[in-house]
């Protein structure tokens, strides 16, 4: 079997026993990843190479992941440096993303977002201080607020370049260049905010989140599963929050800048 019951058997999800196994995941990955690749082309979507450039990549990652994991939780500055990691990118993947100037700048609201909110959680011991904790969670709302800073950034923006002429109104009816940037983009960044909303308002009615089925294979109770993935989900709102509030106001001020045509 290549997906293992928790109860009274091996304490893994996932348990490759034969070489089969092993066949049979890699043969289901590449079907799922070619078939994105094929839907996406024939809905003219894109050539569909991302797909499958994304799924080998995963690959790879989670293949390297599976090999250092293992030093970085047995060490509390190797789990921090791995963290850091995380933070960098995180940032260098947001700001590809927006294809924006000044790449660095995407440190500022992914950081301001995800860290103060482990910290937080760790300081009132609803996260336990041990390095097998702290990771996945981190991970969690560092990966939430990449995401909400490259969507932000890019609707704000692409606001600004399809919108130009209400901006330049705003600067003709004496607006300083800030003012006038936050009408035009305010609104489009605030659609960065509706996932983590949706997916908010309808856990455990449409989707079963990771951190609550986590645990429940973990061995928690369902009380305390629920417990966890609401703190998760809450923590989540606020680093989007903080997050595309950040990038929203360097957009606007012009720290953040699209890429020359």
């Amino acid at each position: 079997m290549l997906v293992t019951s928790t109860v009274g058997s091996s304490p893994s999800l996932i348990e490759l026993a034969t070489a089969w196994d092993v066949v049979r995941l890699v043969a289901v990955v590449a079907a799922f990843a070619v078939l994105a690749a094929v839907i996406r082309r024939a809905a003219r979507l894109g050539d569909g190479r991302a797909e499958l450039v994304a799924v080998a990549r995963a690959t790879l990652q989670l293949a390297a992941v599976g090999v250092v994991i293992a030093v970085v939780l047995g060490s509390w500055p190797a789990t921090l440096a791995f963290v850091v990691v995380m933070v960098g990118v995180a940032a260098w993947t947001s700001s590809g993303r927006m294809a924006a100037t000044r790449r660095w700048w995407a440190l500022l609201p992914i950081a301001a977002g995800a860290l103060p909110v482990t910290a937080a959680l760790l300081i009132t011991g609803l996260l336990p201080a041990q390095p097998i904790a702290l990771v996945p969670t981190a991970g969690i709302l560092i990966g939430n607020a990449m995401t909400a800073t490259t969507l932000g950034g890019r609707r704000s923006l692409d606001a600004l370049t399809e919108r130009r002429g209400e901006f330049e109104a705003g600067l003709s009816i004496g607006l300083l260049p800030r003012d006038a940037a936050l009408l035009v983009a305010r609104d489009a960044a605030r659609l960065a905010l509706v996932p983590g909303l949706d997916q908010t308002r309808t856990v455990g009615l449409v989707t079963l989140p990771g951190a609550f089925v986590g645990a429940l294979l973990g061995g928690a109770t369902p009380l305390e599963a629920a417990a966890l993935q609401l703190v998760v989900l809450a923590g989540i709102l606020l680093s989007q929050s903080i997050s595309v509030a950040l990038v929203l106001e360097l957009v606007v001020r012009g720290r953040v800048r699209p890429l020359p045509c």
